[in-house]
């Protein structure tokens, strides 16, 4: 039996969380699942924005499935702070077309592995007494760096994937990315069979735009990971393709990249795709491999023939109705 915990969150995660109940509940999985809060409601409520119950099933469980939460002024994101008590070290994103999907690109496939644990987003920041300057500390270590290096040319071989380019600006951060850098070729060597090339990260920006079928894996470190995981949805669709898994040594937390959307919050019209496919990345994550490949598979299918889509997607349906159509060909 796997233990599960999930948490919707706020605004459209509540209502794509809800699609993927729908799409459990048609697996053969054996499934314990626990439902729990997080987020600007639940701070309303609990004056918390991570519930310490929350975080101990989250621990206690095989797997997280998260929704989206919105943003509450001077509390610490939720999903901030889960990958760091998870110790979720890497952030995979993976970009990729879908017939019947309107894209800027059609023949996409690629994985961006982001570092999750340092940079700037470890959120050490201080501000001077009038407020007139602030600092921001962005920490590089050689262990993160060699350890995101790692699960990146894991993954190109688990997804038979070719080539890894490494992205940073070592040009400028002379010693920050500089270990990155220099990080990512010595775990190379241990995996000659794998090309591999770096780029500066506003080339490699751009490159995603240029010729991003150049791409197998990228792997990167966390705030140019976050923006380029933004423009590579952009290529395919938008953020509603947009699936993430963060994965550490004993925890696995999945989510849609999108955000809580709350101009569109309780209409029941957000595209659930990316939630599903991050539920795609967390069966797989369970090694239950056909389960994955399947759902994936649903997922295509309903773009495809375009008989039940949401209204980004040229359809008249609720996300309700179109999580329905995906697991009702599961």
């Amino acid at each position: 039996m796997y233990k599960v915990t999930l948490i919707a969150g706020d605004g459209i995660g509540k209502e794509v969380m809800e699609g993927a109940k729908i799409v459990l509940d048609k697996l053969d999985l054996n499934l314990s699942i626990s439902e729990k809060h997080a987020g600007n409601d639940c701070f309303k409520k609990t004056g918390t924005t991570l519930p310490s119950e929350t975080l101990n099933s989250a621990k206690s469980s095989d797997a997280v499935l998260f929704g989206a939460t919105t943003s509450t002024p001077n509390e610490n994101s939720p999903i901030i702070t889960l990958r760091k008590e998870l110790e979720t070290y890497g952030n995979l994103r993976p970009i990729k077309s879908f017939k019947g999907v309107k894209c800027i690109y059609d023949n996409l496939d690629f994985l961006i592995v982001r570092e999750n644990t340092e940079g700037l987003y470890s959120q050490q920041e201080t501000i001077s007494k009038d407020k007139s300057e602030a600092e921001a500390l962005r920490i590089i270590t050689k262990k993160a760096s060699e350890k995101i290096s790692e699960l990146a040319f894991k993954q190109c071989i688990k997804h038979n994937y070719k080539k890894i380019t490494c992205a940073h600006k070592s040009n400028v951060l002379k010693k920050t990315d500089g270990i990155f850098k220099e990080s990512f070729y010595k775990i190379a060597q241990e995996y000659p069979n794998i090309k591999t090339n770096d780029y500066y990260i506003d080339a490699t920006a751009m490159y995603l735009i240029t010729k991003p079928q150049e791409f197998d894996v990228i792997v990167t470190s966390n705030l140019y990971g976050d923006i380029l995981s933004d423009e590579g949805a952009g290529l395919v669709g938008g953020l509603g393709f947009a699936p993430s898994a963060n994965i550490g040594d004993e925890h696995g937390l999945f989510e849609p990249v999108h955000g809580s959307a709350p101009d569109i919050a309780g209409k029941n019209m957000s595209n659930p795709t990316a939630m599903l496919l991050s539920l795609s990345m967390m069966l797989d994550y369970l090694n239950e491999i056909d389960l994955s490949i399947n759902l994936e598979k649903a997922i295509e299918k309903t773009l495809k023939e375009k008989k039940v889509l949401t209204p980004d997607l040229g359809g008249v349906n609720t996300t309700i109705e179109m999580a329905k159509a995906i697991a009702n060909i599961l």
